[in-house]
Order: C-alpha cells, then structure tokens, then sequence
C-alpha cells in the first residue's frame, strides 16, 4: 500500500506523499518566484510533510478515516518535524557554508511551524523551541528517519538533484541579502521567513483543496487583460465629468498627474489630494496604468475602516463594470485553529475550514489596515498565508494616517520589504500626510514623492468651509448639544455630528429623537454590520440628494471615504487629521459657497481607553489657542500644511504615544521589533542565555517570531467576528449545518463579511452571559440570536430586542 498524504472523504481516493510533496513544491516555486526565490520555496513545499512517508502515519490517517467520532489521540504522529530536521542534519553541521546554515534555519522553521506559526529560535524562557524540535527532544523522537530519508531520494528528488536544488537555494538567500546594504541581516530574514512560510501554508492548502474538490486546477485569470479593459472604462469614466467649475478642473488636472506619474519605476510615493477631490478614481487610474506598464499583479486598496471598504469597492466596481474579480475583505469571519496537526489528511470539519479559498489571489482587492498588517505580524498560518499574494502589486493605502501609534514602526518596515524585495509600488493616499520619518525605523520614502504638483495652491482652491471654535471657551453636554443643534437647524437643512464614543453618540441620538419627533434622525457605529451601515447610508444619500431635512449623529467611522456632502458639521474636538476629514463631509462639492465646521467640546466623552484621541485632542485644541492669539499662526487656517505638520510632529512626540512607536510588550518589557529583528550580539535573550548556559545558542538567528505574534494585536482590545441576523445575515445563519463543502465555506467567508461585527471581549462576555450568541464548527465561529441584534442600534449586549415577526 502506497503512503498516503490524504485521504478523499468523498470516494475514498488516495493522494500519495509523493504526489503531494510534488505538487506542493511546483506551487511553492511558482509563488516563490515572484520575488527570486524558487527554489527556497519549493524546498519548503518539498519537505514539508517528509514525516508522512512512516507506516506510523499510514495507520494513523486510516484509523482516523474508520474512527471519524474518535481519531487518534492528538499529536500521536508529528509529521512536520521530520523535513525541518532533515535539512538541520545536512546543512546545519560543524564544518557548514554559513550561507547554507541560514537556509536550514529560515525554510526549516516554515516547514516544522506549517500547523501553527513560525516557531521562536530563542524564547523569553531562554529555550529554543526550533532547536527543540530539529536536534533535540522531538527530532530524537522520530522513529524511521534513515528510511524517511531514503524514500524521499528514491520517490521525489535524487539525491545529486537534491544537492544541486540546495546550491540553488543558497545562490537565491545569498542575491537576497546582498540587497539594500542599510538593513540589518535580521529585518531582512525575518520578512523572507514569512514571506517562505507564506508560499508553503498557501501552496499545501491550495493542493488539499484541489485534491478535496477533485479538481484538476484552477481557470487562470489574465489579470494584465482585465487591467487594460478596466483603465479604457476608467477613462471613460473621466471623459463623462464635467469641468465647468473650477473644482472640478482641478480634479481633472490632478487625474491627469497621477496618470502622467504612472509612467515612474515602482517605490514609496505620496498622493495628497485633499478631501474631495477624487482620490479614489485618481489613485484607481494611477494604479492601472502603473501595472499595465510595470507588470503588476494585483491592485490592493487597504483603507482604515471597513466602511470606507464597502464605498469604495461600490464605486470601484461601478466603474470598471464587475462584481466577479473584487475581493472586499473585512475581517476572518472564522477563527484560525492553532495547531491543527493531528487533523491532517482527512477532511474533518477544522480542515475543510482551512481549506477554504481566502489567500487573497483577486485582481483586485480592498482590505482593512487590521487585515494588512496581521497579514505580516499576527499569529495563526491564515493570515499568513496572503502575504506571497502582496508581491508584484500596486498597494494604495487610503487615509494612511490612520496607522495606529503602535504600529509605526512595523507599518514601515513592511512598506520596505514590499518596495525593495516584493517589487511593489506603495501609494499613501490622504488629504493630511502623517509625519511617518518621525520614527526610528523610517519609510524608505521616494525623494520626489508628491504626485499633485503646487500642493499649497490646490488645498487653498479647494476651501469650502470656515473652522469654528466653539471648543475653547466652553464644553457641552448631552443636552446643550441638542440645544446648540436645534440653533443650527434654522439655517441648516442638513447637519452631521461625529462624536469620539458610541456612548455619547448613543446618548445624543435618543435624545434627538425625543425632542424632534418630526426630524428624520440616524444613527451610525461600528455595533452595526456593513450592510447595515450601508442601508442607512444609502437612505441618508436619498435624503440629502432631494435636499431634505436630515440629521445624522455618528462615530469616526463616516470621516473617511464615506461620499456624503452636508451643509453643516459638528465635530467634537479630537485629532487634526479626524477633524479635516470631518471638514470633507461639509460641503463636499463647494455646492453651497463656504459653510461652517463647528468645534465643540463634549463634556461626557470618556476617553480613558482612548489615547490616541485624547493626545490628539490636547494637541488640536493648543493649536486652537496659538491661533486665538495669533490669527496668522499655523500658516492661518486650522487646515493647513503647516497646521498639520506641526499636529504629527508633536502627536508623534507626545511622551505618551513615542514610547509605543516601536509596539512596547509591557508583558516582555520590551519592544517587538526587538523580539523580531534583534541580532545575537545585541539581543539581551540571549546574553541571559549565555550567562545561564555557558555557550552561545548554536544558530545564527535567535528572534522571537512567536513569542512576538502571540502578543501583536493591531488595536488595543483584541475583537472576535460574529456574525448577525441582519437582512441576508438571517438566511446565511439559517443555513449553517456544519456539513459545508470547501467551496461553501469559501462562499461563506466573503458573503459573511458584510454580515458580522466585531466585537470586544468584554462584549463577547456579555453576550455569553446573556444567552445571545449560537456556536457553530467547534466554536470556530459564532452568530448572534435574532433578539441580540437590533435595526436601530446594532448589537444588543442586553438580548431583547424585539424580533421582526413579519415575515409570519
């Protein structure tokens, strides 16, 4: 009987460990050579189950197969151990090339790590789980190893074919390191470590899946076709505007810049369009042209809120005319399994989850900053396994200045490992450019960045509001707020007012509707689901389109990318940049002459867990005061460039925020890009390791990768997706069984992104607590109750919202 690499619950088919190993590695090397390094990961996929080659592991998948309620005890055959030892025996020994020991440690820990994530080379506990596994306790415990090894010889490579694919390999990690002098050894390993563990995690489950689909492959999508059909639909698109304003004019002019920019070689540039302006389109036809010329892949949008997701991707699709080839990517709407090891090679429920299509391979997508930034840092092989799919792409990162404060640093050392080694071409895209050189570690920024010529001319042509401070002098409550609004009322059909906490937004909105019952009044936070927000926005559009009355009370999440025009704004006092996004949502299209943006305090926001805002506001409101004294301070408009260099120089230098530039661990007391990035000689790890041990650890590498993805999350409170019964949500929930096929699952993973919430722990604990929450695939993922989820509000921690009873 052949070794078996899996099992097809279908028909009981057969898929060999050669077979499998094979195809692996022909998919690894495709997606290794789009940044020079076939061979390091086809290495990878080569050898990455070398441990099934056992009769251990043969008995171990047919008794799982017979057994399916009870499979054998977990982790009772390690298969994944076996090829990351194997290349520690042949490369890593006392008379080792340096270069070739590098290869034994970087595809090494891909291969042991490809059922959980890349493994610490030294830990805080002063151990090395890598060494654990290769050389010691686990490697001393595989049982057939010589006979593994033969049959690898004789069934894959031979063993001078082998030799001469090791060369190759080497050849390639050597071109690699000799890029870009400036980088340390380490920040260079560690970007090619993921990126390696990238092409195996997504070349192994694209090869299961195939196999679990019996399918033979998969269409190719000509994504240099669709590229040129999209830009001549974007450029008719532009030849249908008007320029009969002056507005409009410049929008043109500045379309026409970054096409004419297009032409450049790729890198890191900057495109400053301010709000309202036509970023979108501008930044989609650069993109296009840039890839058509350049040879780009794909086009990923990455913006900070996922409601800037849901309008552009509507824009985006309206304009280039399809629904198919748009990937709109929120969050995972089903949690990652840890260590699903003892799963593999039989299609239980865990397997198929993972199985499921989501390694991010359309022409086109749009994704959160969350999203891309785990892609890179997070734990788990699901977020992992997209990053192959971001080299050889034009990335447009909208309102770039809403990089959270911990992640500076980390946000900048991915930039560059996409510019200098992926071949990408970064756009950062927003009306107020952070001041992101403030950092240690510096964005490898182009010289002559800027694409929109005569910046200074173009934000003053594009003033369509006058800053009012009403913050300075007096604070507001609930109540004189719906008093101050009442006022406005008279001379404005239209207002918006963004508030810093859902408390008070909350709290304002009901009261609203207590003292104007007449007064069509909504309500927006991120407790309700994307197709919730975009029902109400769409209402809201109707409304201000037929120039009726309307109010609208919200969090930050309309600020940015959100296309509503209002006549009059009422912003609480927070950051510079989320107030001149506020400013955007005013008079959007300079329709009404110039219209007034109110600055107010509010007394009963509580921004303790909030300090970003909270710095961001003390640094506003002094700007304020300067220009109080001074009318012609900060270049004399709250607005300004010079304004707003002056906000992130000292926003980046606030004693509060400057200490998380480089993402402190309290827990570690120390700073992640050290745990990732730190050398042998500078690393204080390993001197204690020295000091306890006597030796130096016998590597070259002794960087924290787990340790440090264990305890990265994007934003202060981890959040957990879950699903909601709003609208199609209902029939989605409905339909779950728990018996899905791989492709439903991957249906399902897209549809339900525009179906969840993500919620905080505390949040999940109530919900918990309050019998509101349904589990579904072993917990792997969660929907709410129908009376857990309310039209008006969105997520009821309470559970009893009354449930719509019309469909009876």
């Amino acid at each position: 009987m052949p070794y078996i690499a899996h099992i097809r619950k279908e028909d009981g088919d057969i898929q060999t460990v050669q077979e499998h190993l094979i195809e692996v590695k022909e998919l690894a090397e495709s997606y290794g050579e789009k940044i020079n390094v076939k061979h390091l990961s086809g290495l990878a996929g080569m050898l990455h189950d070398l441990g099934k080659y056992t009769n251990e592991f043969r008995d171990y998948i047919l008794a799982a197969i017979r057994n399916p309620d009870s499979p054998p005890r977990r982790g009772s055959v390690d298969h994944s151990t076996a090829g990351g030892k194997f290349l520690y025996q042949l490369l890593h020994t006392e008379n080792m090339v340096p270069s070739q020991a590098l290869v034994a440690e970087v595809v090494g820990n891909a291969i042991i790590s490809h059922h959980s994530y890349l493994q610490d080379f030294l830990s805080p506990n002063l151990e090395s789980p890598f060494l654990l596994r290769v050389r010691d306790k686990k490697a001393k415990e595989l049982e057939g190893f010589e006979e593994i090894k033969h049959l690898f010889y004789q069934e894959v490579m031979s063993s001078e074919e082998f030799k001469q694919y090791i060369m190759n390999a080497t050849t390639e990690l050597e071109a690699y390191l000799s890029k870009d002098s400036s980088d340390s050894l380490e920040n260079k390993l560690l970007f090619l470590s993921k990126y390696l563990f990238s092409t195996l995690i997504d070349a192994d489950r694209t090869n299961t899946r195939l196999y679990e689909e019996n399918s033979g492959g998969e269409e190719e999508v000509n994504h240099s076709v669709l590229f040129e059909t999209y830009y001549t639909r974007v450029l008719k698109k532009i030849e249908s505007f008007s320029v009969d304003t002056p507005i409009n004019q410049l929008r043109a002019d500045m379309s026409l810049q970054c096409d004419q920019f297009a032409e450049k070689p790729s890198g890191i540039y900057t495109l400053s369009i301010p709000t309202g302006g036509g970023k979108t389109l501008a930044s989609l036809r650069y993109a296009l042209k840039h890839a058509i010329r350049h040879g780009k892949r794909q086009i990923i949008y990455v913006v900070p809120f996922t409601t800037i997701i849901e309008q552009n991707a509507s824009e985006i699709r309206n304009i280039l005319q399809d629904d198919i080839h748009i990937l709109e990517h929120h969050s995972n709407v089903i949690e990652d399994v840890e260590d699903d090891e003892n799963e593999d090679g039989y299609a239980s429920m865990n397997q198929r989850l993972k199985l499921a299509k989501d390694n991010w391979d359309s022409p086109i997508i749009l994704t959160t900053m969350v999203q891309f930034l785990n892609v890179f840092y997070s734990k788990g092989n699901r977020n992992s396994r997209r990053l192959h799919n971001l080299a050889q792409s034009v990335i447009i990162f909208d309102e770039v200045q809403k990089v959270p404060v911990s992640c500076v640093s980390l946000f900048n050392q991915a930039l560059n490992f996409l510019k200098t080694y992926a071949g990408c071409s970064l756009l950062l895209c927003t009306a107020t450019q952070p001041a992101l050189d403030f950092v240690e570690y510096k964005l490898d920024i182009h010289k002559d960045a800027e694409i929109v010529q005569h910046l200074d001319d173009v934000v003053r042509s594009f003033k369509r509001v006058n800053m009012v401070d009403q913050a300075t002098e007096e604070s507001f409550s609930t109540h004189q707020l719906a008093s101050f609004i009442h006022e406005k009322q008279k001379e404005a059909q239209s207002i918006l007012i963004i508030l810093n906490t859902k408390s008070v937004v909350k709290a304002l909105y009901e009261t609203l509707k207590e003292n104007e019952p007449h007064m069509p009044i909504y309500h927006l936070s991120t407790s309700m689901c994307a197709a919730h927000r975009k029902q109400i926005l769409n209402e809201i559009r109707l409304l201000l389109r037929d120039e009726q009355p309307v109010i609208c009370i919200s969090t930050q999440l309309i600020e940015a990318g959100v296309d509503v025009s209002f006549h009059c704004v009422i912003r609480s006092l927070s950051g510079l940049d989320s107030i001149a996004q506020a400013a955007g949502r005013c008079n959007r299209h300079g329709e009404k002459g110039i219209k007034d943006v109110y600055l107010i305090d509010h007394a009963e926001e509580n921004l303790k867990f909030l300090k970003e805002i909270k710095v961001g506001k003390e640094i506003t409101k002094k700007i304020l005061l300067d220009m109080k004294k001074d009318s012609k301070s900060h270049g004399g408009d709250l607005l300004s460039r010079i304004a707003m260099e002056h906000y992130f120089h000292h926003y980046y230098a606030d004693p509060k925020l400057s200490s998380k530039l480089n993402y402190f661990v309290p827990k570690l007391e120390k700073n992640m890009t050290d745990l990732l990035t730190e050398s042998k000689r500078t690393s204080s790890y390993h001197d204690a390791y020295v000091s306890k041990h006597g030796k130096p650890v016998p590597l070259f590498l002794v960087n924290s990768y787990k340790t440090a993805a264990d305890h990265f999350e994007v934003i202060d409170n981890v959040t957990t997706s879950v699903l909601v019964p709003y609208g199609e949500g209902k029939e989605l929930i409905a339909t779950l069984s728990g018996e899905e096929n791989i492709d439903d699952i991957t249906k399902l993973l897209r549809t339900g992104q525009q179906y969840s919430v993500n919620v905080f722990q505390y949040e999940l604990d109530k919900l918990s607590e309050n019998q509101a929450l349904i589990s579904y695939f072993d917990g792997k993922l969660l929907a709410m109750k129908e009376s857990a989820y309310s039209n008006e509000y969105g997520v009821n921690l309470n559970n009893d919202s009354p449930i719509d009873v019309s469909i009876f």
